[in-house]
């Protein structure tokens, strides 16, 4: 899928739309987008000269995409209160509404069903049959990010002071708390369900180990972490935040006392944002120049992403086939790389 070389890998269509890209996420083959003045963009990842659909889903911003538990579809939320569905039909579904309030994480995991949003210290369970109203979880700060976990069944919300851990499916329990100190945004599961790490707003990153409660810190980052990873078997954890792709392993009771695996030094330039392919052990990797280049942890060999320059990397998406890159930029520069032969 990747050639043996330093050449610019795959085949990139690229669209501009002038206005920041805040997010991707991939539904089926279908790539979806979140921007700055509201509207949602869904992409054929697979067919090169299908022109992508236009959605105007907020009055507003949009502030956050997650593919929806529906084929094709997509869940965002904004600063006018919305959760909306969309789909490739063109079509924008108002599923809740907070006037004067902003709809600020949202995600969603097909097989159970479950769709969760946040909005300010609240979380919003919505399950797949149910017809009343949401499941409210309070939290004592502000959400600063979601993630269920693989099987479906459990859900982190990251806030200050740490990561609260609830059961999807038992209305009546509490939270398993999971503490320390500072403030906790974007949340990652390890593939197995064992681990959940979260970047926090200081240059750092923090994860626990559900089994005994083991924290683990990673720190001495140059810049905010904003995106981090587990490659598809959980073998390593990658970051942004340097001026490499920070990769800790996390084989043979790591990562504490092990060093990070690192590919791709810029010399200065920072990893905005990480994202691991579903079917090889391979990570992508955008910078803030704009360029997005692929390699593997602990390996010098890179190759280089066509459709760079247009902007620091706000979003980068895998297809589940791993056979197509979306990126995403500040500028509303969008670069759809097909990698098959």
């Amino acid at each position: 899928m990747v050639p043996a070389d330093t050449h610019h890998a795959g085949r990139t269509r690229s669209f501009s739309f002038g206005d920041y890209v805040v997010g991707a996420a991939s539904n089926g083959r279908v790539f979806g987008c979140a921007f700055g003045d509201g509207t949602v963009r869904l992409f054929d990842s697979l067919t090169p000269d299908a022109e992508p659909v236009c959605i105007k889903a907020h009055a507003g911003a949009a502030l956050c995409i997650s593919a929806d538990i529906d084929k094709a579809a997509f869940l965002t939320g904004g600063d006018d209160g919305m959760l909306v569905h969309t789909s490739m039909l063109g079509e924008a579904k108002s599923l809740a509404e907070h006037k004067h309030r902003w709809v600020d994480h949202v995600t969603a995991h097909a097989g159970s069903g479950y769709r969760v949003y946040s909005v300010g210290k609240d979380a919003y369970v919505i399950p797949k049959k149910s017809a009343g109203e949401p499941r409210k979880l309070n939290h004592k700060s502000s959400v600063g990010g979601l993630a269920i976990n693989p099987k479906g069944r459990r859900l982190a919300v990251s806030h200050y002071d740490g990561v609260s851990l609830w059961w999807l499916g038992a209305k009546d329990s509490g939270p398993t708390l999971l503490e320390w100190k500072g403030s906790h945004l974007q949340l990652a599961w390890s593939p197995d369900g064992t681990h959940i790490m979260s970047a926090m707003q200081e240059n750092a990153v923090h994860g626990w180990r559900l089994s005994d409660g083991e924290h683990m810190r990673m720190s001495g980052y140059g810049a905010k972490v904003r995106s981090l990873a587990f490659t598809r078997k959980g073998h390593f954890l990658a970051t942004g935040g340097a001026d490499t792709v920070v990769c800790w392993p996390f084989t043979g009771g790591g990562p504490m006392g092990k060093a990070p695996a690192q590919f791709g030094d810029t010399e200065g330039v920072a990893v905005t944002a990480v994202a691991a392919n579903p079917k090889l052990d391979l990570m992508a990797a955008g910078f803030e120049t704009g360029a997005v280049i692929l390699g593997q942890p602990g390996q010098d060999r890179t190759v280089s992403v066509a459709g760079g320059g247009g902007g620091s990397v706000t979003a980068l998406c895998w297809n589940p086939d791993g056979d197509a890159l979306l990126t995403g930029t500040e500028t509303g520069e969008i670069h759809i790389t097909d990698f098959r032969a």
